[in-house]
């Protein structure tokens, strides 16, 4: 999940401790200066109650780590991103402090946290299936005769192969984020949790000098067979059960994901980790990053240089939530004719992205297919088109794409298309170089039809296709203007033509394609002059430059046989 999709949060579900009035009456105060809701549950009531899957939702929990696992069991199952707000004493999961809990909040709503998703653990056995992000410990049970056995056997398996016989206080199965107290015990090592998909074994007091903790990959098939009667726990027992000798337990890592959401002002995890166990790392937390931050020189990006930084982040953002909806499409509707099409994927990332634009350059204005123009007071205007491709997105088709773009006194300054289902990330400057993710792209330089690729978009008449296909390598239409831009600039294709367009349809993939290289033109061969004009289509021709003769001797022939007839 990321970030930037926070800024278009309605409500917040707090899940608190009995005794926490006094911070939930803060979080109401916050949320009501920005039309925000918010609904505080306590441990012996659901959230089921509150919450509402059509509502963008952010999950906070007031307390310490007790209160933040109760809230990634909650949470998790829903897909609802997670803040750990720390109101208690001892905690390494919760790292915001309870007096940044405003500042945090405003970082959020703002698109400007990171959400990291982390790796969760799935335990089964008989009369029990759950899961967990901190760990499985299957355990020894103390006898009831001080002079009975004390430890117990455990029979691993590792997808099939066998591990072992750990002999000892029994073993815990753990994720990157629950991994540190234990490993820690028995001298195994630390995982940085973020963006780490693991899982690892290891053994409590065992009586084998020769047995050591094991990472394994998060889909690993872990087997766990008991040779003496044994106590299974998840998260510190919010899910247990008594084993039997001879019970098997199934562990691997879960399908969900936790949502977990950090800002700036959450405690880094080393840094936490060495003040709560006292390690003095390093003499004082912060001072690397007082050394790094005055080592640093580099000035603010411009507006233009950041304004891609943002639009790339936006158009990730709803990368997610269309791939979700992709092909499920309930609520179609027409804004023209039956080519012409709005679902409901439009407006929700039509949202995300606006929101996301608003909140960094509130002083922009913004044009967007889907929604009222929003007049600002500087040169800048955004052109978006959250979907574009509709058609191809509402029957399950992969080619549409998100298209942003910024115009600067009337001129495409910079240009984003992003394509969900391929994970393609196309951007520009005007003057600047053209890059599919980090690979600097470029057009072909072809300049005979019959060795051409062309891509069309709507050709109602089928005039283009009538006169370019079998003079070229073949004609292919995408449905989707700002890709077929994307696919001239990255050199999939030697030329383009689009019958008609509308300002979002173009803005950003014109940027993008003449900083590979590309020409563009009106069928006359008239430079293409971009414009805000919704009321009508413009025509669009473009090629790599040196097939652009040969393009438009045909197109301009064809209109002399038009004329004739």
């Amino acid at each position: 999940m990321h970030g930037r999709r926070l800024a278009t949060t309605e409500r917040i579900i707090a899940l608190t401790s009995p005794d926490a009035q006094e911070q939930v009456e803060r979080l109401e105060t916050w949320a009501e200066k920005r039309d925000t809701e918010v609904a505080a549950v306590t441990f012996d009531e659901s959230v089921e109650d509150v919450y509402n899957p059509g509502e963008a939702t952010l999950g906070l929990t007031l307390g310490g780590d007790g209160t933040f696992l109760e809230g990634i069991k909650r949470f998790a199952p829903r897909g609802v991103p997670q803040m750990g707000v720390n109101a208690g004493t001892l905690a390494f999961l919760a790292r915001v402090d309870l007096d940044d809990l405003e500042s945090a909040l405003d970082e959020v709503v703002h698109g400007r946290a990171t959400v990291d998703s982390r790796q969760m653990v799935r335990a089964e056995t008989d009369g029990l299936d759950t899961t967990g992000i901190n760990d499985v410990m299957i355990e020894n049970v103390p006898p009831e005769n001080a002079v009975d056995r004390k430890v117990t056997r455990l029979d691993v398996f590792a997808d099939g192969e066998y591990v072992g016989q750990y002999e000892g206080n029994g073993i815990a199965v753990s994720t990157p984020t629950g991994s540190t107290g234990i490993s820690l015990s028995a001298g195994g090592p630390v995982h940085l949790p973020v963006g780490n998909h693991t899982l690892q074994i290891v053994p409590l007091n065992t009586h084998s000098v020769g047995v050591r903790p094991l990472v394994v990959a998060a889909d690993t098939d872990i087997e766990v067979v008991t040779r003496e009667q044994a106590s299974l726990l998840v998260d510190g027992g919010r899910s247990n059960k008594l084993l039997d000798g001879e019970s098997v337990v199934r562990i691997t890592g879960a399908e969900q994901q936790a949502h977990v959401v950090q800002t700036s002002y959450d405690e880094q995890f080393m840094a936490a980790t060495a003040t709560k166990l006292g390690w003095g790392l390093r003499g004082a937390a912060d001072g690397p990053r007082e050394l790094l931050e005055s080592e640093t020189t580099d000035q603010e990006p411009g507006t233009v240089e950041r304004a891609r930084q943002v639009a790339c982040e936006a158009a990730e953002s709803v990368g997610e939530p269309l791939r979700e909806l992709h092909g499920r499409v309930e609520d179609v509707t027409y804004k023209t004719d039956k080519s012409d099409i709005v679902t409901e994927a439009d407006h929700q990332a039509n949202r995300i992205i606006t929101t996301v634009i608003e909140n960094e350059f509130p002083d922009h204005s913004i044009l967007s297919e889907e929604s009222e123009y929003r007049e600002g007071s500087s040169s800048y205007t955004w052109v978006i088109d959250p979907v574009d491709g509709t058609g191809n997105f509402a029957h399950g088709n992969p080619q549409y794409s998100v298209s942003i773009g910024l115009i600067s006194d009337g001129e495409p300054v910079m240009g984003v298309v992003y394509v969900p289902e391929t994970d393609e990330l196309f951007h520009a400057v005007a003057g600047g170089d053209a890059y599919q993710g980090d690979t600097r792209i470029t057009t072909t330089d072809g300049d005979s039809l019959n060795e051409s690729m062309l891509l069309s978009g709507w050709d109602p008449d089928g005039e283009f296709l009538t006169h370019f296909y079998s003079q070229t390598q073949g004609v292919r239409a995408l449905g989707s203007a700002a890709l077929s831009l994307c696919y001239l600039a990255s050199g999939s294709a030697d030329g383009s033509w689009e019958y008609g367009t509308y300002p979002w349809d173009v803005a950003a993939g014109i940027v993008i394609a003449r900083a590979a290289g590309a020409r563009i033109t009106d069928r006359e061969g008239e430079p293409y002059e971009f414009t805000y004009q919704t009321d009508s289509r413009k025509e669009l021709l473009a090629s790599n430059g040196p097939l652009h003769p040969a393009l438009l001797t045909r197109v301009q022939k064809s209109d002399e046989l038009l004329g004739e007839n």
